[in-house]
Order: C-alpha cells, then sequence, then structure tokens
C-alpha cells in the first residue's frame, strides 16, 4: 500500500548563496494493509520531513513514494489533493480548519467530500466526538475556541471519520490524558484491523510498543548521521 523508494531531500539555503544541506538519502521501506510502522530516531534525524513528503507537502529531490499505484513524488497537485480526498489520511499535532465552521461539521468533512449521505456522516463524527469525550454542548461551536488539548481530540477524530487506507499519524497521543490515550490507541488497532496502512511518530514509547509492528530508524537515511 505504501512503498517508498530511494527517497532523497535537499534544502536551498537562498539566503546563504544557494548552500544545498542534504537532509535525506535513500530512504527506502514498505508498509503493508493492516501494519504500522513506527518512525524512529533522534532530534533532527527526518522523521517529520519523511512524513510531509510522503503526504506531499515537501517535493522529493529524487526516488520513488508510491501510495495505492500513485506517485507522490511526480504526482500533479490534483493528483494529490484526489490521493488525500479518497485514501491517505494524516493526523497531524494541530488543527488547522475554516474559523466559524461547527466542530461536527469539521469532524464529519471527510466523509462528506467522498460522497456520504449527510446523516450518516454526521452520526459517525458524533460517534468519534463522544468516544473522545468532547461535550456534546461544544458540537455546534468552532474548534478555533476550544483549548489545545480538545482541538487535539477533533482533529483526531477528523482524521479516523473516514476510513482511509493509509495514514500518517504525527505524535497522536502527545499531551493526551489516560483515557483519551487509550482511545486513539484502539482507534489505531481498529483502523489497522480493517486493513489501513500505517507510518506514525511516537514519542510515547508505550503507545509505539502496543500499535506498531516494527519500527525504522530513519538515522539510516539521514547524510552525517547515518552510521
Amino acid at each position: 500500500m505504501i512503498e517508498i523508494e530511494n527517497l532523497c531531500k535537499s534544502f536551498i539555503l537562498h539566503n546563504q548563496g544557494g548552500t544545498e544541506i542534504p537532509v535525506m538519502a535513500g530512504a527506502s521501506l514498505r508498509v503493508e494493509p493492516g501494519e504500522c510502522v513506527a518512525l524512529t530516531g533522534q532530534s533532527g534525524a527526518g522523521k517529520s520531513t519523511l512524513m510531509r513528503m510522503i503526504y506531499g507537502n515537501y517535493l522529493a529531490g529524487g526516488g520513488a513514494i508510491r501510495i495505492a499505484g500513485v506517485d507522490v513524488a511526480t504526482a500533479a497537485p490534483r493528483e494529490i489533493l484526489e490521493l488525500r480526498r479518497t485514501t491517505l489520511g494524516h493526523v497531524s499535532q494541530f488543527l488547522r480548519v475554516v474559523p466559524r465552521v461547527p466542530t461536527l461539521n469539521v469532524v464529519a468533512e471527510p466523509l462528506l467530500a467522498v460522497g456520504e449521505p449527510r446523516e450518516r456522516a454526521m452520526a459517525r463524527a458524533a460517534e468519534l466526538l463522544t468516544r473522545l469525550r468532547i461535550p456534546e454542548h461544544l458540537w455546534g461551536l468552532s474548534p478555533t475556541t476550544f483549548s489545545g488539548g480538545e482541538q487535539q481530540r477533533v482533529n483526531i477524530a477528523r482524521g479516523f471519520a473516514f476510513a482511509y487506507p493509509a495514514l500518517l499519524l504525527d505524535e497522536p497521543t502527545a499531551s493526551l490524558d489516560a483515557q483519551n490515550r487509550d482511545t486513539v490507541l484502539t482507534l489505531i488497532e481498529e483502523a489497522k484491523a480493517r486493513g489501513a496502512a500505517i507510518i506514525g511518530i511516537f514519542h510515547d514509547i508505550g503507545a509505539r510498543d502496543r500499535v506498531a509492528d516494527r519500527e525504522v530508524d530513519v538515522t539510516a537515511f539521514t547524510p552525517g548521521l547515518a552510521a
């Protein structure tokens, strides 16, 4: 489902005479349906850079990122947007939404975008918000007014609303209390059980041990850090 082959990335420092800084070289890994792979490595090793390339936020310098047959490294922007709509989900640490849109609609939006009937989309959104302990009286408000922890849980609910075949998870349990942490890990286990291919960054070692089938140390792909 997710196949990365010989992926490379450099940054150009235009304000320093065009100096080129290589940050990743020769990254290769494969994630099968129903498998969760945890990216590990020291701070600055390139975990987030790799995730951003997979999602199409960073342009790869070379190599391939194949997700359900689409090579993100060479795909046109419209192809990447379609991949995100139907195939590749992303749970980041930060909630980015249009202001004044009610929380229930924010969570239901990925389902509505693929043509799910509105009643079913709203019911799924309500189910997830309930599981993640967002009080019902807040559902009609914009999540931009919520606390950081509440926004994180709304973001998680949105990321798991649609059954994406592939998922990217960036610190999904960060700053959560024990109950909500357990709920998120259960959601990940449910996604694996239905066959989702998952790549995640988990600084929470206990969470990583519970849901990850194996680990990939990205230090091996980082120039200057690789042994």
